[in-house]
């Protein structure tokens, strides 16, 4: 087939001959209805997208409400004698007493970190499975985290590199100490997402806390020892998105 326009009629002219114009005006007409339609199922893609979208996000908000709730009024009246605090936007419990918790330089939990960790954690996760309990599909709570943070500062002699590394195997070696005192505590095995869920992560000092007048490293508040809830809202995001 060949294509000629002239005097705003195209002609189509196919092989055997045939001849047929065919106004300007009629073919943008039908482009323009090709165009709509397209648009419009386009339109139509972006609203589904936007509304699950939505979807997800407030499903999210209320079960992160929900969890910092269950965790706020559970732990509310030991967190001044743990030195700890709940924050509702991670969903992070934290303990902030370096000396409480470690030696310095050592992974061995110290004897009053051990006696925090008894009262917290069987209630901690008797929490955590109230909302286990509930998933029907996927899952909400993809992850229970404890995360070793450290300084920046290792000793004098090291470079702030060697430093870094020091402070992960550290940071790793602690975390694991927890996790395994935790997992040993008294009807803790009877949950079976125990081991699916929980997860223990160094991460050195990537994660410093800073003064807020000075910007200086706080050193000490860099020390922590924090147990995290993460979603699955990531992943259902991605999928959207896919």
């Amino acid at each position: 087939m060949s294509v000629l326009v002239l005097n705003n009629r195209v002609k189509f002219s196919k092989k055997n001959d045939e001849v047929q114009w065919l106004p300007v005006s009629d073919l943008m007409a039908g482009l323009m209805v090709i165009f709509l339609f397209v648009a419009i199922s386009y339109m139509r893609m972006v609203v589904v997208e936007r509304d699950s979208i939505k979807n997800i996000v407030v499903a999210w908000e209320t079960t992160r409400k929900r969890v910092y709730q269950e965790l706020y009024n559970e732990f509310r009246y030991d967190l001044d004698k743990w030195n700890a605090q709940i924050i509702e936007s991670d969903l992070s419990v934290r303990f902030n007493e370096p000396e409480v918790l470690f030696e310095q330089g050592k992974t061995d939990l110290q004897q009053r970190f051990k006696e925090i960790l008894d009262d917290f954690f069987p209630r901690y996760i008797k929490c955590i499975n109230l909302f286990i309990e509930e998933e029907t599909q996927g899952s909400t709570i993809e992850e229970i985290r404890i995360e070793g943070h450290t300084s920046s500062e290792w000793n004098n002699n090291v470079d702030s590199a060697e430093a870094y590394f020091n402070n992960m195997w550290l940071s790793q070696g602690r975390t694991r100490s927890v996790l395994q005192y935790c997992y040993s505590l008294k009807g803790c095995q009877n949950y079976g997402w125990l081991k699916r869920k929980i997860a223990a992560v160094g991460y050195s000092s990537s994660h410093l806390v800073f003064d807020e007048i000075t910007l200086q490293e706080d050193k000490e508040k860099s020390r922590r020892v924090i147990f995290r809830v993460k979603t699955t809202v990531e992943k259902q995001l991605m999928k959207v998105i896919e």
